[in-house]
């Protein structure tokens, strides 16, 4: 009987079809868990290292200062001359923050549109 034989045809590709759509869930959902987690990992190194980075700024910023203010003979001008310096990087960086979108840009898309 050839209706049988489509009938079970039909049965066999829903049977098929469910267990794509079940397979498929399962890996958009696991792709989204390493994806996420990539991220949260990485935010986590990135958080540790810039701390780091900032302590230690912080404390040669600081051994700096004294030091130029024993130099100087004066205790303001150390620290004066040290804030001085990072407000004129920040002046700098707020001129030419235009010039930093492309290279970040360029690296961050390398990452999102990683085919894997």
């Amino acid at each position: 009987m050839p209706f049988n034989e489509i009938k079970d045809d039909l049965m066999g590709a829903e049977a098929d079809m469910r267990s794509y759509l079940i397979h498929s869930e399962e890996y958009i959902r696991l792709k989204l868990f390493k994806v996420v987690m990539q991220h949260i990992t990485g935010f986590a190194k990135f958080f540790a290292i810039a701390t780091g980075f900032i302590l230690a700024l912080l404390f040669l910023s600081w051994a700096l200062s004294i030091m130029l203010s024993e130099t100087l003979e004066s205790s303001y001008l150390g620290f004066l001359i040290v804030g001085g310096l990072y407000v004129l990087i920040g002046i700098l960086l707020l001129i030419f923050r235009e010039k930093f979108n492309a290279p970040i840009l360029k690296k961050f898309s390398k990452y999102y549109f990683k085919q894997s």
